[in-house]
């Protein structure tokens, strides 16, 4: 995987490492996962479905892009799990040291165990907010406890988990989750509080673990495990938009995007929810759009949708 320059195609003043606010970690992992094999190719497909995307957001009326998003050099090429964890954790680690609002695209869902240390080690009284179809609370899986199914176990024993859309897991895993603070996909279908309730359960910090496949397949069916009776999009966004006016989020992952030619919505969608995160982290930051000043510049827009000229043969 290739560094596609800046983040989206944003301009080079917005995508500097010292000024930039957020910062973009790909990592281009999948050693462990068991089922759909490809979520290491997830970065590099939303990355290239990024730079299509319209970076003026209509719900919020804000840029975000503009805060500065500086996208680091691909994390790949593993030995070991233990080594993708250990250099995951590093790496976040030091932009987190820097100050800066630090995200990870994944890569298989085990990619976020560093990530989460390293966000434990920095805010006091942590809660992760994991949303997905499966409880990854394996303690061990196929002789490793860094394999995708073991990538909420540390931070079950170790941050307030908090878990949204689970709809398929081991029974001994059941064992050790805090099933107050788990919200089934069948319950949730159900309970017009549950978004109530799992905001509630929520100490102050959250990071936030975005596995694609907590998406209906219907909305998003390139990942490595999708299962029936998943999240919807507006009801997703609604929810994460909450979250995020109500708590302070530090920092997020999306990870599991498995791509294949005959869904290249499912990049586009994984690259859209991105960009959503980022404008409700943003929102109250000044990158609301100015219509005068738009008039003045006379400037095109940056992105987006590529011209296509046709042209009629007529024979």
């Amino acid at each position: 995987m290739n560094n596609q320059g800046t983040y989206a195609g944003i301009p080079n003043k917005y995508g500097v490492k010292e000024t930039a606010k957020i910062v973009l970690i790909p990592v281009a992992y999948d050693e462990t996962s068991t089922w759909g094999k490809g979520a290491d190719r997830g970065p590099e497909a939303f990355l290239e479905a990024s730079e299509n995307m319209e970076l003026y957001d209509i719900e919020t009326d804000t840029e975000v892009y503009k805060q500065g998003v500086y996208l680091t050099q691909p994390l790949e090429e593993y030995l070991t799990p233990e080594d993708m964890v250990v250099n995951v954790h590093d790496v976040v680690k030091t932009y987190l040291k820097r100050g800066k609002f630090t995200t990870m695209i994944g890569g298989e869902h085990s990619v976020s165990i560093g990530a989460i240390r390293a966000f434990n080690e920095e805010f006091k009284n942590l809660s992760v907010l994991q949303i997905d179809a499966h409880a990854d609370l394996r303690a061990a899986y196929e002789g490793s406890p860094y394999n995708h199914a073991c990538a909420m176990y540390e931070a079950n024993e170790t941050t307030n988990l908090v878990q949204v859309g689970i709809r398929s897991m081991d029974y001994s895993e059941r064992l050790v989750m805090n099933e107050d603070n788990v919200f089934f996909a069948h319950e949730m279908a159900s309970d017009e509080y549950w978004m109530d309730n799992a905001i509630d359960a929520l100490t102050e910090n959250v990071y936030i673990t975005f596995d694609l496949d907590a998406f209906d397949p219907s909305v998003l069916p390139a990942t490595g495990t999708p299962e029936p009776g998943g999240l919807m999009w507006y009801e997703t966004l609604d929810f994460l938009r909450r979250v995020f006016s109500e708590k302070n989020v530090v920092g997020f992952d999306i990870v599991e995007l498995c791509p294949h030619a005959r869904s290249q919505a499912s990049n586009f969608t994984a690259a859209k929810l991105y960009y959503k995160m980022l404008s409700y982290k943003f929102l109250d930051d000044d990158t609301s759009i100015d219509d005068e000043t738009i008039i003045k510049e006379d400037k095109q827009p940056i992105r987006k949708l590529k011209e296509e000229i046709y042209v009629n043969n007529e024979n």
